[in-house]
């Protein structure tokens, strides 16, 4: 077997024993918890945060996020295309919407969260502490509740730091671009 064989049976072995954790550790109480929070990852969700940072007058915030969370949003329904892997077995519940992620990798819920705790990172406006917990939150949420393994999530956050560096490198034109005040 090669090198790369090895690697991705590894993955594969992992990503099963996690999921198989989350399953045994199953409580009511804690999934409706993470059935709450783990939306805080979707588009919509996103889209929200967006309007709150521009309505707020948080230019950098708006800016930054607006490019990342671009980003994210092509390279990951991208990604789910090519790759084309099924979600975990036994899920507590699956993305729905408009049909557009019928794939498990990678996660854009951990993408958009990752961005989203980077954008408060440089913010005076946004409790970094707090968003970085909601966005952890979120990430373990989407294991939790079958709806990724922990590939997809890792990988999702590591696309959301790309997508961050990529929003951070390009925010300061859009910005330019911003009336003053909202």
């Amino acid at each position: 077997m090669s090198a790369a064989a090895d690697l991705l049976a590894w993955i594969i072995a992992v990503d099963t024993a996690v999921a198989d954790l989350f399953v045994a550790i199953r409580h009511p109480l804690l999934t409706k918890v993470m059935t709450s929070v783990t939306g805080l990852g979707s588009a919509s969700a996103a889209a929200v945060f967006l309007g709150i940072f521009y309505l707020a007058g948080w230019r950098r915030e708006f800016a930054v996020g607006a490019v990342a969370l671009a980003v994210s949003g092509v390279v990951v329904p991208a990604l789910m295309y090519l790759v084309q892997r099924p979600f975990p077995a036994d899920p507590v519940c699956q993305t729905s919407g408009s049909g557009l992620t019928p794939h498990s990798f990678p996660s854009g819920h951990a993408a958009a969260v990752t961005v989203l705790a980077l954008v408060s990172r440089g913010s005076e406006n946004l409790p970094f502490r707090i968003v970085t917990a909601l966005a952890a939150t979120v990430a373990v949420s989407r294991m939790y509740l079958g709806t990724h393994y922990l590939s997809d999530t890792l990988v999702g956050v590591a696309l959301g730091i790309a997508a961050f560096a990529v929003g951070r490198s390009l925010a300061p034109r859009l910005r330019a671009r911003l009336p003053e005040s909202a």
